[in-house]
């Protein structure tokens, strides 16, 4: 069993590093994550010079890039074999509701399914917590799961666990992405040379959390799993601007 690690946090985040020692006793391990913090980096890839490939002691590698950079070098430039899985994380803090389209986490995972690689992301539910442990072994949970029974088809799952010891954790749940309201508003500053500059504002409040939706599985302490698609396109709009374009 080969797998590749990837994250947005950066290879010295401790969330990646608990993940791959979890994995380590069971697969194949490759690490290869962003040299620095690319949270909110999204699915971007680094078109406009080459990209560097380090290797840091504890055995991990680095680019200076994206999220999606590391794992698409990974996958088409570092391995004769094809790795079995991706396994984006543990991110610091959760990937829900609309919160997918901007993290790089899940980028990360979503390249490796773009290149016919199953993958997972996988996010742990607080940004001050320091203890991994739990979310390490859903991960390895998962990964002894689709070892056992894999997917016929690639597959991405988006894998948010709440910050609770392993023994109070609830049942993983399928669930669907929630929705929150509109962000808030940036925040306009002045530098001490007298320039403005301005802050993107912080996530908005949740819209809908309902019964079936990721926000309200890791409210009551259950292990939320949502399989995600790329294909944007919107079906139900169809009818709609055709008869629009018709007038």
């Amino acid at each position: 069993m080969r797998i590749l690690v990837s994250n947005d946090d950066g290879y010295f985040a401790p969330g990646i590093a608990a993940l791959a020692a979890a994995l380590s006793d069971m697969a194949e391990v490759t690490v290869v994550a962003p040299e620095r913090d690319r949270s909110g980096a999204s699915n971007s890839l680094t078109l406009d010079r080459p990209l560097t490939l380090r290797r840091a002691g504890n055995g991990f590698y680095y680019v200076d890039g994206t999220p999606s950079d590391c794992v698409h070098l990974a996958v088409t430039g570092m391995f004769d074999v094809l790795p079995d899985m991706v396994i984006s994380g543990i991110n610091h803090g959760a990937n829900m509701g609309d919160d997918t389209i901007y993290s790089g986490t899940v980028a990360a995972a979503t390249e490796g399914y773009l290149l016919g690689i199953p993958s997972f992301a996988v996010s742990l539910i607080s940004r001050d917590a320091s203890d991994f442990s739990a979310a390490s072994q859903v991960a390895l949970d998962f990964v002894r799961r689709f070892m056992r029974q894999p997917f016929r088809e690639p597959v991405l799952l988006n894998v948010n666990v709440p910050d609770l010891p392993y023994e109070q954790l609830g049942p993983p749940c399928v669930t669907r992405l929630g929705r929150r309201h509109k962000a808030e508003p940036v925040v306009r500053g002045t530098t001490p040379r007298g320039d403005t500059v301005y802050w993107v504002g912080a996530a908005g409040r949740v819209a809908d959390a309902g019964e079936g939706t990721d926000f309200h599985a890791v409210a009551n302490g259950m292990v939320s799993v949502t399989p995600l698609q790329v294909d944007l396109t919107h079906t139900a709009q169809t009818d709609t601007v055709t008869d629009w374009l018709a007038q």
